[in-house]
């Protein structure tokens, strides 16, 4: 019989995207830190993922990077072809590279932003974990998908409609997929989906905390998301304000909730001043 937990990632192999820098270079560093055998990096920031590949590398990690467009399905698969010819099976992967617009939806450009952040947040996930799941559904083994939402895939805000619509979408794929894998004997696959609020790594900058919600730090977060995976937790909703938020949803008529999230807790002014990496 399987053990439904790890104790480490120990031996086992580990994908992370977005992993130059953020959060996905400290899940990386965990891994390392705790044995894996092999780290596989993907990112689009070739200089920044060289560096992070050689800082891991001094601490003894055994590291593969690839230079990889998420949002163009013809990399992924010419990356994941790589990633099973060269390291086998994948057995964690964590979807973790993101992007954000912080503007009204009519500001926003068809491809550019829309398709793009789709595309990246969306659709990558699914892509990606379409590559590695059917051999993690035939190992003997404990595998483990980490999808990186958002409590924007569960409250709506202002200025982050087609991002709230993208991490929607990966918020319902992935735990529908976890429901699957569930009802259909694989078990051994865990599917953990992570709805966090603001993170303080520069992707949300300027964006203002709300009333008892306090920007989160990429470590707390990845400490928490770390553990839950190794537990095959469901779900990681941080913090405590956030589930809410969702519950109100469920309970008021929707006014009431616009009411106390827009202004009793300040959601829906957020972004108001909101920058991102490029501000």
């Amino acid at each position: 019989m399987r053990s439904e937990a790890m104790q480490s990632v120990s031996g086992k192999s580990v994908l992370i995207t977005g992993a130059a820098m953020g959060m996905g270079k400290l899940y990386a560093e965990l891994a390392v830190r705790e044995g894996a055998r092999m780290v596989m990096l993907w990112d689009i920031n070739d200089k920044a993922l060289s560096a992070t590949a050689s800082e891991l590398r001094a601490l003894g990690g055994n590291v593969l990077t690839q230079v990889v467009d998420v949002s163009r399905l013809e990399a992924i698969e010419e990356a994941a072809a790589r990633t099973r010819k060269e390291v086998g099976l994948v057995e964690i992967l964590f979807n973790n590279a993101g992007v954000v617009r912080g503007k009204w939806f009519w500001e926003h450009d068809n491809v550019k932003d829309i398709g793009f952040t789709m595309a990246v947040n969306a659709l990558a996930p699914m892509y990606i974990a379409r590559e590695f799941l059917p051999a993690m559904m035939k190992a003997d083994t404990q595998c483990r998908i980490v999808n990186i939402a958002s409590a924007a895939g569960l409250v709506s805000n202002p200025r982050m409609s087609v991002y709230c619509a993208s991490k929607w979408s990966c918020t319902g794929w992935s735990d529908s997929l976890r429901l699957e894998l569930e009802h259909g004997g694989y078990r051994h696959v865990k599917v953990t989906t992570v709805n966090p609020t603001f993170i303080s790594t520069g992707m949300f900058e300027g964006a203002k905390s709300m009333f008892l919600t306090p920007i989160l730090t990429p470590e707390y977060v990845v400490r928490r998301v770390w553990a839950a995976m190794k537990k095959g937790k469901v779900r990681v909703i941080m913090p405590w304000t956030v589930y809410i938020s969702n519950a109100l949803k469920g309970l008021l008529p929707v006014r009431w909730v616009d009411f106390i999230v827009g202004r009793l807790f300040g959601v829906y002014n957020t972004m108001e001043y909101f920058k991102g990496r490029g501000g």
